[in-house]
């Protein structure tokens, strides 16, 4: 029968990350159990949960919590909620279910920062394989820069659609296949002959592909799985690009030099598929699909619920949420600022940093070692970043952020010489440590304003923005270059954007409106007549 709750903290902790769901009857001991009531039995000490709810009958030889019959709904969504009241009733203390909730958000959180991780690999090692594929085929700079720009921009636009499909179909399996089509394009860049191919792999599919394991995967990610440390965990994805390049470009790119370009790309793709299942594996979309709530979330609580998937095709949930969102001016200063945030990271300084230090005198390799740098304490400031942002208003931050960033830019053309100065190794630390710290607080707002259901979507419009500011900011710096002969305007300007976009921040509201809440769910009509999620098991 049902065995004292006593045993329950060393079952719950026991238990595997997944919930066993099964219908049994237990001849040996005469209990018959209905589907629905979550057992802790005395010769196995486990946890099991079963699917409806119905009755249960005394077992003779247990009368002392043997329940006669219980009312409940389908407990699909809430398993994870009833295992928290159980415990709570009988004096354990919510922190026995939070053991599961950690230990399997957390395998989730590691499974999606493995994907963001190797996806950083992925489009960075465009850059290492350029120069090999132009030296066999004959090709030119502008080709080969054509097929990455390409890239850069669907792994961009496509943000707020992956959002879409992930929002629909979960990650596990878009995740999955996004990561096998890249295995697929990287290998069949071995036998490419023709330009248009080049194009095609690596800017289209790749891109693509790419663009469904971008930022808008650990927004979602942490939106599902986390309400305590969610800032934290946002940190920790964005500074997944810095460790990609940091772990797996090194490698590349000596494999590129010894056994050639070929074997760098076939790594690639096995790494791509490695990473597939790995995700396939530990990834599961929700906590509720496996009898858990999100960690630190209350049982009994919206947090703790589902969020329902759209109902409409990617495109038209995608374009619904942006035709919503951009009714509201936070959703329009979230985009501006982002604009600007791309503007001055990747289109400014992660494009033109090197050649504008050798116009100066500074040796490439000695700015390319600085760029690394900037990588290195990027994924420092993002987690720190992250950590702010659980306990600081995330408008602040985003008006510090913006504000130091523009005022460093405005140093960096007299902080240039042939050799590193000290101000200059100030600039590449703060840099560094401000590069994407400004992405966890954006996702923080994006929830605030927009609600769970959205955020993911909302997220992906603005990051698109971020990769369009990228696209102009590297433009707009080489036309100031060719005219001028100098950057001197392409930092001033930049600078001065940061400080507009400080100050647009100010702008955003303290709290949601009305019109921010998620829609709520739709009842399926298997759930009509039943009683609500946070009606209490009984025992008798």
């Amino acid at each position: 029968m049902i065995a004292q709750v006593a045993l329950a903290t060393r079952a719950i902790t026991d238990a595997p990350g997944e919930l066993q769901e099964h219908h049994r009857r237990d001849d040996r001991r005469g209990m018959k159990v209905a589907p629905g009531i979550l057992v802790l039995t005395t010769d196995s000490t486990r946890l099991e949960t079963l699917a409806d709810c119905q009755g249960l009958r005394k077992d003779p030889g247990e009368s002392r919590l043997a329940g006669e019959a219980v009312k409940c709904r389908r407990l699909g969504s809430t398993r994870g909620a009833m295992m928290s009241r159980m415990a709570n009733e009988h004096g354990a203390g919510p922190e026995v279910a939070q053991a599961v909730y950690a230990r399997r958000a957390w395998f989730v959180a590691a499974a999606t920062l493995a994907a963001l991780v190797a996806s950083a690999a992925f489009r960075s090692s465009t850059g290492v394989l350029m120069e090999p594929i132009e030296s066999e085929f004959g090709w030119s700079r502008a080709t080969t820069a054509g097929a990455v720009s390409l890239n850069l921009v669907l792994f961009g636009c496509i943000a707020p659609f992956a959002a879409a499909l992930l929002e629909r179909y979960g990650p596990r399996i878009v995740v999955s296949l996004a990561l096998a089509v890249v295995a697929a394009a990287s290998a069949a860049t071995t036998v490419m002959t023709s330009t248009w191919q080049l194009w095609a792999l690596w800017g289209v599919v790749i891109g693509t592909a790419t663009g469904s394991t971008a930022l808008v995967l650990g927004a979602i990610v942490a939106n599902r799985w986390f309400v305590a440390r969610r800032g934290l965990v946002v940190g920790v994805f964005s500074g997944a690009n810095a460790t990609g390049q940091l772990l797996f470009l090194p490698a590349i790119a000596a494999t590129a030099e010894g056994p050639g370009w070929r074997a760098a790309a076939l790594i690639v793709s096995v790494l791509a598929l490695l990473t597939a299942l790995v995700i396939w594996l530990f990834m599961r979309d929700r906590p509720q699909d496996i009898g858990l709530i999100p960690y630190g979330a209350v049982p009994g609580t919206p947090d703790a619920e589902p969020i329902a998937p759209p109902t409409i095709s990617p495109v038209r949930s995608a374009l619904r949420v942006l035709r919503e969102a951009s009714r509201t001016w936070v959703f329009w200063a979230l985009m501006v600022t982002f604009f600007v945030c791309g503007w001055s990271t990747n289109g400014l300084v992660q494009t033109h940093f090197i050649p504008a230090a050798h116009d100066h005198g500074m040796p490439a390799t000695t700015a390319a070692g600085l760029l690394a740098l900037v990588g290195i304490f990027d994924l420092v400031g993002t987690i720190a970043s992250g950590w702010l942002t659980d306990r600081v208003d995330p408008r602040l931050l985003l008006l510090a952020y913006y504000a130091l960033r523009g005022m460093s830019l405005f140093t960096v053309h007299s902080l240039l010489a042939p050799d590193v100065e000290p101000g200059m190794w100030l600039f590449i630390i703060f840099y560094g440590l401000d590069w994407v710290a400004t992405v966890p607080p954006t996702v923080a707002l994006c929830r605030l304003h927009f609600g769970a259901a959205r955020s993911g979507i909302v997220f992906g419009w603005t990051y698109a923005a971020h990769m369009v500011g990228a696209g102009l900011g590297a433009s707009f710096a080489g036309w100031i270059r060719t005219a001028d002969g100098t950057y001197r305007t392409a930092w001033m300007s930049a600078g001065a954007l940061c400080i507009i976009a400080a100050f647009v921040c100010l702008t955003i509201p303290r709290e949601p409106t009305a019109a921010a809440a998620d829609p709520p769910a739709p009842r399926s009509s298997s759930d009509r007549g039943e009683c609500d999620d946070a009606e209490e098991l009984t025992f008798t």
